[in-house]
């Protein structure tokens, strides 16, 4: 179920075994390996190894530049390993690399590696109805959500899931990534003009169990992830930015959500006016390829990510015409059918073990169409399951679910 597999062969990224073969620059390499040596004191090689993700021959070629430039002392040896710490020269070299970036990772690879693994990780999906239903179970879905979905994500390109609030959109998009069953490689930090950009985020990213069949460890086998922002979204955001303090590089948000899915929620409702993120996305929509800047430096970026809208505002008030053209799909999300509202009362009772009889059933969804003036969302439900079950834990009695309760509920939740 679910995508295409990558051709991890063809992918696999290769492992560098000398500075020449990372592409990286020497003083760069270097830097790194004097603020690891500066922050740890006293070092072993193999250390030096783990913290940065480097080769060992890469290692001991900077070990024989730091001796022979006399930037470090060996301390001792460990079995057949050396313990080092830097010479007061190595420090006060490793301090004025601080002062141009604090950034004390991983080693970053170069950016057309990037661009390169990126692209050949494309979303490519191939799945059918019950695939989508299977990653949807938990959901009380009409087919029509389900058919228009699994169209849309077939045909490709951005998703706008629209319709009044409480009706699911939100769920339908978070749970989207359960349809991947691959893994993909992305880098710790990537290397862009002598400027790093750390791109591994741990609330993002989820590494595979097993690392160790990463030929080079710069890069992670992850989840596809998914990236999540709702109204705190701002023009920023999407741009690389540098820590004014640490001189560390942040990537942007599409940028740690490529080869994934990237949500924007409550679309309308951000800082960013939803004219200016379109028109700020009218290219990599089209092209999948993003135009960034840093320092100055203008650089491109594979734009491989599936990116969902979701919204309870009217469309047309969200943009003109031409900009909503490029949102090829557009799914209305509305309110239930009375049986599919009745299937979503009986899986949140027994979610929150409270009995139902048929007749309590009716009146719950009676109650509910009159209190909601016949619009029955998907929301209500649980909600009100919840508030039940929540005065039962509050007077201390054993769940159960009447009329009085219904009425308790509803009269809690619902505004006159």
């Amino acid at each position: 179920m679910g995508m295409l597999a990558t051709d991890w062969d063809r992918v696999h990224p290769r492992a560098a075994h000398s500075i020449e073969e990372t592409g990286l620059p020497f003083g760069l390499i270097l830097d790194l390996i004097l603020k690891h040596a500066y922050f740890e004191g006293t070092v072993l090689l193999r250390t030096l190894m783990d913290r940065t993700k480097l080769s060992p021959m890469i290692i001991h070629s900077l070990y024989r530049h730091l001796q022979k430039e006399q930037l470090c002392e060996t301390r001792n040896m460990v079995g057949e390993d050396y313990e080092i710490t830097l010479s007061a020269k190595g420090r006060l070299m490793a301090e004025v690399a601080l002062k141009r970036s604090q950034y004390a990772g991983p080693a970053p690879v170069r950016l057309t590696d990037y661009q390169r693994v990126i692209s050949q990780q494309g979303i490519s999906f191939h799945i059918d109805a019950d695939d989508l239903r299977t990653v949807l179970s938990d959901l009380v879905l009409p087919d029509y959500v389900i058919h228009q979905l699994g169209t849309a994500l077939v045909t490709g390109g951005a998703i706008l899931l629209y319709g009044e609030t409480g009706n699911g959109k939100t769920s339908i998009s978070e749970r989207l990534h359960k349809i991947f069953n691959d893994y993909v490689y992305i880098p710790h930090a990537v290397e862009i003009s002598g400027h790093v950009l750390s791109v591994f985020d741990t609330q993002v990213h989820r590494p595979h169990e097993n690392q160790a069949t990463v030929a080079d460890a710069r890069w992670m086998l992850c989840r596809r992830p998914m990236v999540k922002v709702g109204g705190e979204l701002t023009f920023e955001m999407l741009e690389p930015r540098v820590d004014e303090v640490t001189r560390i590089g942040i990537a942007p948000l599409q940028m740690k959500a490529n080869n994934g899915i990237l949500l924007i929620d409550d679309f309308g409702r951000q800082r960013i006016a939803p004219r200016e993120l379109l028109n700020r996305w009218i290219v990599p929509l089209d092209r999948r390829v993003d135009l960034m800047s840093i320092a100055g430096m203008s650089f491109e970026i594979p734009f491989e990510v599936l990116v969902l809208f979701a919204t309870n505002l009217k469309v047309s008030d969200l943009a003109e015409d031409a900009f909503l053209r490029r949102l090829k799909n557009k799914i209305k999300i509305e309110s239930l059918s009375e049986d599919l509202f009745k299937e979503l009362i009986r899986r949140a009772c027994q979610h929150k073990g409270l009995p139902l009889t048929p007749e309590i059933e009716d009146y719950f969804l009676e109650q509910c169409s009159k209190y909601s003036k016949g619009q029955l969302r998907a929301c209500y439900p649980t909600d009100i399951a919840a508030i039940v079950s929540g005065m039962a834990t509050f007077e201390r009695r054993g769940s159960r679910m009447d009329k009085e309760d219904v009425d308790s509920a509803l009269g809690a939740y619902f505004a006159h």
